[in-house]
Order: structure tokens, then C-alpha cells, then sequence
């Protein structure tokens, strides 16, 4: 576990953030980021701070060969890169799944390894590897200092939980960066405003899908259902971009411009365009460095067909060492390429609209149970459980309280594009005076945000963000 939410936020963030504007020169403010995100890491990962000190290392020196050699020991030095920073993720994520899996398919014994899983291991691997394969490609330069390319993989607004960043993207930014009083302000109000998201909403979204997950078999009813579902759909959107908006915004705070990792998902009208919006980082990720290496759709039909299923496939690998994040991922694979097989975009848009909300719910449900079986069980109840009785009933009524029914109302609210149309319109149809006293009022709300969360934290109970697992 990483730092508890209030020494966080009361200790930690505010000694960096002042340490990082009393230092002199860019090259000390790296110094103080490097200590402050490795302190971050190791305060709940003592021994898995070398671990990645180490991968970071290695990356590092791959990156040096890569860059200054030609021929196949450049090669060799990509493949040991790359072999190596999977090797430890399939080792620490994977180990458990692949043996208790042959032992189920093949009736065989193997012990079962029982490894602990580095926090956000998932994430600062695919940064590491797209530092060395950008710069074997030579769209980035192989970097002198190892305390840079540790920076890079270590930085802690997004260390655990993404976005992930390319290299390139913030490669200048290590060596030369000035934030005005301005970025300060925007980042810190995007803070607060993720950090809203996560504690007000997807925590209490949280509550009520793990209460009524956890009652006896059969106690589930379809109403009971479709909030679970309704529930963990908004839980998973405002807890992951959350994470993304505070990670965005201290990283604009410290002078780093790290790029958007949600645009709107639930406003999409097609599976394809949910994909274009939903975890842009990843998305983007698995695009460059696997679907185009492997032909995209450059060489036939069928050879697209198989790359997007084993994209779509390592996408839910990625994910969780599961066979519902399996099962998820080849869900929305198959969805892809059944829109282009059938005349799908010919519909208005509003009902592609419900279907893909529809399917992204559901299939949210498999992403979310512990098991397919459960995951089966739900989904079925929310169509065919509507046989109520009292205790199926106050189940799902107790949990329709004020505070749950604020969060939902809001969640639907502010998870569409309406927010962005209104700033827009006030842009166009507003005089510049009114523009200007919204936006100060904008900051007024971002404090006040912050005080709800503290509050909301201090008397409640640690609910750690969903992709610290990953």
C-alpha cells in the first residue's frame, strides 16, 4: 500500500511541491523528484523499490547500446530489453495464473506460486519498453543519464496508476521546464477535481457494488443487478480518471505536460469510439508497439482479424491475471469486428449510443466478478431475476441513500460531454467579465472540493484506486 490518503495529501505532496520550487536549477528539482518518488514507492514496497531501480537500470543500458551500436547487437540488446521487463511481469502478475491454469486444463499438480505483485508494475514496464523501442526506432534519443531514465519510469504523479507516458513526450521537459503561476493553478484544480471524482463518487460507488456482491447466492435480485452494474460502470470511470486528472494535473504543477487519457467514453456511440476516448494511453500504447508491428490491417482481412484478437486479448491480460479480464478483453475485440462486419454505423446515433453503453456495462461485469461463473450469475439476474421478495428488495432500497443517489445523479451528469459544451457556449455567448468571475469561481469550488475529500477521508475508510492492482 502507498501512502494513506491524508499524509498524502497533508505531508508528503505539499514538503515535494515546496522542495521542487526552492531548488536552483533543473537538474536539482530532478534530484528532489527521484528521492520523492522513490520514498513515494518504497514507503509500501521497501524491497520492490530495487526492483525497479534495477528494470530501470537495465532499460537504461539497453538504451545506451541500442543508440550507439549497429547491426544485431543493437538487436540483441532490444530483445534482451524487452524479454527481460516482460520476463518480471510474467513472473510476479502471471506465474500463478499459468500454472494454476495448466494444472486445470492438464489435471497435473504444480505448486502454485504465491508471489506478491509490485505496485504499478503494469504501468512502469510499458514505459520502460517504449523508452528503448523509441529509441531503436530512432524517434527518441538514447539519454546519457540513468538519473533521467529513472526520473522517467519513477515520476510519481503517475508511477502507479498511469497515464502511461512515452519518452518523447516529456524527454525536454526533464532537461528544461518553467511552470508560470498559471500551470500551478490548473494543475492543482485538476488535482482537486480528480481527487473529487475518486473520493465522492467511485468510492461510493465502490460501497454498493461490494455490498450487494457480497450477499448470500441467490439473494441477488434484477434490480439488485442492473445497480451493480450501473454502479461499478461509474465506480471504474471516475476512479481510473481520477487518478489520470490528479496525476495530470501534479504533473502540470511540477512543469510536466503529461497528455489526456480519457475524452469523454461513456459519450461514444460505437465500441470503436469508445476505445478512441477510453484509457487513450494504453490504447495508444498497444497500437504503436504491438497491433502496426504485427501488420494492423496492412496485410488482409484475416491477418486483422487475428491481430486486433491478440491485442484485444493482451489488452485483458494487461488488465488482471484472470480469465475474466480474458474474457473482457476478447469481448470488446469481437465487438470491433462485428461493427465493421455489419452496417452498424448506418444507425441513429443515439441507439448506438445505448447499445454501446449496454455492452460496456455488461461486459464491465465480467471485467469486475471474481470469477466467469459470478460474472454469469450477475448478468443473468439483471434479465431473468425479477422475482422479487421483500429481502431482494430492501437489500438494493438500503442502498438508494442521499449521498449514493447525489453521487449517481452527478456521475451521469458530468461522465457525458455536457460539461465541455457548456464551458464552450459560455466561451462564444458570454462576455469575457462573466467568463472571467466563472473561472475564479471554478477555483473557489476546487477548494472547497478539497475540503469535502479531507473530511470524507478522515472518517472514512482506506478504498485504494482499482488500477494500483494492475
Amino acid at each position: 500500500m502507498v501512502f494513506s490518503s491524508i499524509v498524502f495529501l497533508c505531508a508528503f505532496l505539499p514538503v515535494t511541491l515546496v522542495l521542487d520550487r526552492l531548488m536552483p536549477s533543473v537538474r536539482a528539482r530532478n534530484a528532489v523528484l527521484i528521492v520523492a518518488s522513490l520514498v513515494f514507492y518504497a514507503y509500501g514496497e521497501p524491497l520492490f523499490v530495487l526492483l525497479l531501480v534495477a528494470s530501470t537500470l537495465f532499460v537504461w543500458v539497453s538504451g545506451r547500446v541500442v543508440g550507439s551500436c549497429e547491426g544485431v547487437t543493437r538487436r540483441v540488446a532490444l530483445f534482451g530489453a524487452v524479454v527481460v521487463n516482460l520476463g518480471l511481469l510474467v513472473v510476479f502478475k502471471y506465474s500463478a495464473f499459468l500454472v494454476s491454469s495448466v494444472n486445470a486444463l492438464l489435471g497435473l499438480g504444480i505448486p502454485v506460486p504465491s508471489l506478491p505483485l509490485p505496485l504499478g508494475i503494469s504501468f512502469y514496464t510499458f514505459q520502460a519498453l517504449s523508452y528503448v523501442i523509441d529509441v531503436y526506432r530512432g524517434d527518441a534519443e538514447p539519454q546519457r543519464s540513468y538519473p533521467r531514465v529513472l526520473l522517467y519510469v519513477s515520476l510519481f504523479p503517475q508511477l502507479v496508476a498511469g497515464p502511461i507516458v512515452k519518452y518523447r513526450d516529456i524527454a525536454q521537459e526533464m532537461s528544461e521546464r518553467q511552470e508560470t503561476v498559471t500551470d500551478v493553478a490548473l494543475g492543482l484544480r485538476r488535482f482537486c477535481m480528480g481527487l473529487g471524482k475518486k473520493v465522492l463518487i467511485a468510492n461510493t460507488m465502490a460501497q454498493v457494488v461490494d455490498e450487494l456482491l457480497a450477499l448470500p447466492e441467490g439473494s441477488l435480485s434484477a434490480p439488485g443487478a442492473w445497480l451493480v452494474a450501473f454502479a461499478y460502470l461509474m465506480q471504474i470511470y471516475y476512479d481510473f480518471s481520477g487518478y489520470s486528472d490528479m496525476a495530470i494535473g501534479l504533473g502540470r504543477v511540477l512543469g510536466f505536460h503529461f497528455r489526456e487519457n480519457f475524452e469523454h467514453p461513456y459519450a461514444s456511440s460505437s465500441v470503436r469510439e469508445f476505445w478512441r476516448r477510453w484509457h487513450i494511453s494504453l490504447s495508444t500504447w498497444l497500437r504503436d508497439y504491438l497491433y502496426i508491428p504485427l501488420g494492423g490491417n496492412r496485410k488482409g482481412t484475416r491477418r486483422t482479424v487475428v491481430n486486433r484478437i491478440i491485442v484485444f486479448l493482451l489488452c485483458g491480460l494487461w488488465h488482471g491475471a484472470n480469465w475474466t479480464f480474458v474474457v473482457w478483453g476478447l469481448l470488446h475485440g469481437a465487438a470491433l469486428l462485428v461493427e465493421e462486419a455489419l452496417p452498424l454505423r448506418r444507425l441513429p446515433k443515439a441507439l448506438g449510443h445505448l447499445l454501446t453503453i449496454l455492452f460496456v456495462m455488461l461486459t464491465f461485469v465480467v471485467f469486475r466478478c471474481d470469477t466467469l461463473a459470478q460474472s454469469g450469475d450477475v448478468i443473468a439476474t439483471m434479465f431473468c431475476g425479477w422475482q422479487l421478495d421483500e429481502t431482494s428488495l430492501i437489500a438494493v432500497a438500503s442502498q438508494l441513500t442521499p449521498f449514493f443517489l447525489t453521487a449517481a445523479v452527478s456521475s451521469i451528469l458530468l461522465c457525458g460531454s455536457l460539461p465541455g459544451r457548456v464551458t464552450i457556449a459560455m466561451d462564444d455567448h458570454l462576455s469575457a467579465k462573466v467568463v472571467s468571475a466563472a473561472e475564479a469561481a471554478s477555483y473557489c469550488a476546487a477548494l472547497v472540493l478539497l475540503v469535502l475529500c479531507l473530511a470524507h477521508l478522515a472518517g472514512g475508510t482506506y478504498n485504494p484506486f482499482i488500477y494500483f492492482r494492475f
